[in-house]
């Protein structure tokens, strides 16, 4: 990659490799990843990071780069830590020291919220953090160094707390892409007419990828230095409700089962977001509908299975 000019300067996006950093690379004109610059660097390793940004220098930073799978945060605590909180560390301490200027915006989590009760949904920023899994410690802890730049450092620095967001291109791990890929797997004859399913009749804040990356790009552009923002529809669904959708699309006849083993110990039975902070301050409105999202998702899967 060559050095850009100060005329030029591209949006930064680490963790590019991921599902919502690909997203960001097609979405935001003249951006270019971390990954791209330096194919085998490592979020902690400040000087390769001093590096990458000598050569490349940025006009905005959106970082993405985190472990983010919960189950994993348990069986690797340390090493969440390390690369949400440490990595984040590491990157504003190189774009100091490389004289960037411009806006970096830190993608958190609303997992970080915790346990919520239904009498104080729907979720706004003010609501205290009470994180119960290493994944959302970790986000939480690189929130607060997040907030202490901001206040200190050389540049404005603003914090995404997105909720449940979905689209093409997310790893079945996460739950509505795997329903989404057995459908489509039975679709294909791949698979008994049979839907494994865990705890679907529990809410939750869906938001189409192509909606928060805007959000994202009007909060580098509009956001407050030091604000905390929702990122996500406000609107409360059940999982069940998209599962369902999900076959109505398809046109996939299957039987939903439980799968014991799919089911989380003390789930959160509702979740719904407020976005109206963001909205206030930067516009934005979220304008996919969930069943375009749906259908992308599915067709996503129907094409890998074709």
């Amino acid at each position: 990659m060559t050095k850009s000019t100060a005329d030029d300067s591209p949006v930064l996006i680490t963790g590019d490799h991921g599902f919502v950093g690909a997203h960001a690379l097609r979405m935001i004109p003249g951006a270019f990843g971390l990954s791209q610059a330096a194919p085998k660097i490592d979020i902690r390793d400040k000087a390769a990071l001093l590096d990458c940004l000598r050569e490349n220098p940025p006009s905005s930073v959106l970082h993405l780069a985190a472990l983010s799978f919960v189950p994993d945060s348990f069986k690797a605590p340390e090493a969440t830590f390390e690369v949400n909180f440490l990595g984040t560390l590491r990157l504003l301490e190189a774009l100091a020291e490389t004289g960037f200027k411009g806006r970096f915006l830190f993608v958190s989590t609303g997992d970080a919220y915790g346990m919520v009760s239904a009498e104080q949904l729907p979720i706004r920023e003010a609501l205290p953090l009470r994180p119960r899994n290493p994944y959302a410690v970790s986000k939480a802890a690189a929130e607060a160094l997040c907030f202490q730049w901001s206040q200190t450092g050389p540049f404005e620095v603003m914090v995404a707390r997105p909720f449940n967001h979905i689209g093409a291109g997310q790893a079945p791990s996460f739950a509505i892409s795997d329903f989404a890929r057995q459908i489509a797997e039975i679709g294909a004859g791949k698979r008994p007419p049979v839907l494994q399913v865990g705890n679907i009749d529990v809410t939750r804040d869906f938001t189409d990828v192509g909606d928060v990356l805007r959000a994202y790009e009007l909060l580098l552009a509009r956001g407050h230095n030091g604000e905390i923002y929702n990122v996500c529809s406000g609107v409360e669904r059940s999982v069940r409700s998209l599962v369902e959708r999900l076959l109505e699309i398809s046109g996939v006849k299957a039987e939903v089962t439980n799968d014991p083993s799919r089911f989380r110990p003390s789930d959160q039975p509702r979740v719904c977001g407020s976005h109206e902070k963001l909205s206030q301050h930067t516009g934005w409105q979220p304008a996919v509908p969930i069943d375009e999202t749906l259908l992308n998702l599915y067709r996503y899967w129907e094409n890998k299975n074709g």
